[in-house]
């Protein structure tokens, strides 16, 4: 027999047993125990044998009617429940346990004049009915619970596969180094260009009858008319015409020396050009590798499961569940690497209706007693199929955003892209991207670099190595001139906090809930113009009312003032309005005033403000 056999099959006994229990005349723990253990679904029929067996064993001849009357009306009345409410509560059985059995008190004792009990008593046997039934319903369904239930994960092959993975990753960061460390640009030294000089020796000198007179050791001469001749390829790509005159003076076959010169030294030029292209394919392998091994560590550090230690809380969550009339077939408790509270269940509806998905909500908040919200794809009610469903902390704040964009004059499409994007881990991440020139062109360029960016932060990456990996896909598929600003602010929602990042973007500002502006400024150069791209971050606090605004430089460019930013700090600041959608139209109405109403290149406002959940 299973283990939840053999404690249905107690339950049963200990029933049994209560049955020798008389207070003032009164056997409390007959209806009391029944209906507390009745509302568990498992052992119904062994718990009524028992019942049965005890008051039969155990109760005077002139009581075991009024019982057996009680415990028929509590499990009608449990089953009526869960049959036209596809629940019952722990209250509405406990009622029922105690407002029969007073009832029949009152009512029975007509027909058992010799044994009645005091309306005092009865009162009291009903109060400690419904005491008891409530109490002892959540002790039973924790007794029940399967709590020895294989935990998720077998803790020592987590152990391994943990260490594993960290290995791994240390292997993937050992190669980076390796790659990095390797010489980073290589140049013409100057032992390439006595190794050009031979070359031009070999094919033309050798043959000549003064070849030997002219690189006599000690004649010094023909070494540095060549030594001047490669100097010049070095420079300008060709002889200047003093060193052809000198070169003509010593050397008969000067014009035949000059063109192998020239070669010799392009196709040393070329072999230095692939070359170094090689070192930056290494780095942006090194690159890719380093992100192997942060995708390893964070696989490595994944959510602590918290099964062993918060087994009562699992319990509960599948006992108010239930009293909803929702199974709770699995229910595991994590402790995220940020330090906040995860919960996964499976569930489905016990009767094979539906049943709301803010039912599961409020007992799963309940019991942890946090905030706690479903992910955003959940569905809203829990129908008869298996459903998984992935509870986070509600963060501490929640932001709303809008946008305002015009086209350049002349233009079909703009240049700018952007993306607001709400994570499942309370973070707001918004992107935007303003492509080199305008049009089609811009348009494809900064779409792929916001698309980039949202695929790679999605899929976990931080967003230094996202940008680095999204610089170094820029390059290699790029072409000329092919370049685009990237501009990230990401919002802890929890917290807050707000960190940026900049690559060759315009201003950003916030506007606090006092009025005051402030001011982030960036001067790098923008995604796909070098593997060795400059990141600027900067931390903020942001709370409640706050607002960011951010632009590309379409906007701040076309203000013809002297001190751009801090014209739009004003125009910002001078907007009194809590919509952030009104609030980036506001501001580009304002620059067109700025402006005269020409638009001379694509202008795009980004505008978000958290708010105190």
């Amino acid at each position: 027999m299973k283990k939840t056999g053999w404690k249905q099959l107690a339950l049963g006994v200990t029933g049994a047993l209560l049955c020798r229990i008389s207070v003032m005349g009164c056997y409390p723990f007959v209806p009391a125990f029944f209906a507390a253990v009745y509302l568990e679904e498992g052992g119904r029929w062994l718990l009524s044998v028992g019942m049965l067996s005890g008051m039969v064993a155990f109760l005077p001849i002139t009581v075991i009617a009024k019982y057996a009357m009680s415990l028929l009306f509590i499990g009608i009345t449990v089953r009526l429940s869960e049959w036209v409410d596809k629940r019952c509560y722990a209250v509405a059985a406990a009622l029922a346990a105690s407002g029969g059995t007073l009832a029949l008190s009152v009512f029975g004792g007509i027909f058992d004049l010799r044994n009645q009990v005091t309306m005092a008593a009865a009162v009291c046997e009903a109060v400690f009915i419904f005491g008891f039934v409530v109490l002892a319903a959540r002790g039973v369904h924790l007794f029940l619970d399967e709590a020895d239930k294989p935990a998720l994960l077998c803790s020592i092959q987590d152990g391994y596969q943990e260490q594993r993975l960290l290995n791994y990753a240390k292997s993937f960061e050992g190669l980076s180094k390796t790659f990095l460390s390797m010489n980073r640009r290589s140049e013409i030294r100057p032992e390439d260009m006595g190794q050009i000089q031979q070359e031009i020796a070999g094919r033309i000198c050798s043959g000549c009858d003064t070849c030997a007179i002219c690189w006599a050791p000690a004649n010094h001469t023909m070494y540095g008319v060549f030594g001047r001749l490669v100097g010049n390829l070095m420079q300008s790509g060709e002889a200047d015409d003093e060193t052809k005159k000198e070169l003509a003076a010593h050397c008969r076959y000067a014009g035949h020396v000059e063109r192998e010169a020239a070669a010799a030294f392009e196709q040393v030029r070329v072999n230095k050009a692939w070359y170094n292209r090689l070192l930056e394919n290494r780095e942006v392998i090194a690159q890719q590798l380093d992100a192997m091994a942060f995708i390893m560590e964070d696989c490595a550090s994944e959510s602590k499961l918290l099964d062993a230690e918060e087994k009562r809380k699992l319990s509960e969550i599948r006992y108010r569940a239930k009293e909803y009339g929702i199974a709770a077939e699995e229910v595991h408790l994590f402790r995220k690497t940020d330090g906040h509270i995860q919960a996964v269940l499976k569930v489905r509806s016990k009767w094979g209706n539906c049943v709301a998905m803010k039912d599961l909500t409020k007992a799963v908040a309940g019991v942890l007693e946090l905030h706690m919200k479903p992910h955003k794809d959940t569905k809203t009610f829990i129908g008869k199929e298996m459903t998984e469903v992935i509870y986070e902390e509600e963060p501490a704040f929640h932001a709303v955003h809008g946008v305002a964009k015009l086209t350049k004059d002349g233009a079909s499409v703009s240049g700018d892209n952007f993306s607001f994007l709400e994570k499942e881990d309370g973070e707001l991440v918004l992107s935007l991207s303003d492509g080199m020139g305008s049009g089609d062109r811009a348009q494809k360029e900064s779409g792929l670099v916001v698309d980039l960016l949202e695929r790679f932060i999605e899929a976990g990456f931080t967003k230094d190595t996202a940008i680095k990996m999204l610089n170094s896909a820029m390059v290699i598929h790029g072409e000329d001139e092919k370049y685009s600003t990237v501009d990230i602010s990401a919002v802890n929602l929890y917290t807050g906090e707000t960190s940026f990042y900049k690559i060759g973007a315009s201003a950003t500002f916030i506007r606090h809930k006092d009025g005051g502006v402030e001011c982030l400024l960036s001067t790098s150069l923008p995604v796909g113009v070098s593997f060795e791209i400059e990141i600027e971050k900067a931390k903020k606090q942001l709370s409640d009312g706050d607002f960011l605004v951010m632009v590309t430089d379409g906007v701040i460019e076309y203000l013809n003032t002297e001190s751009p930013e801090e014209t739009l700090e004003e125009i910002i600041s001078e907007i009194k309005t809590n919509h952030p959608g009104l609030l980036a139209k506001k501001i580009l109405d304002q620059v067109m005033v700025y402006t005269g109403g020409a638009v001379g290149d694509d202008m795009t406002v980004l505008a978000a403000a958290i708010w105190a959940n």
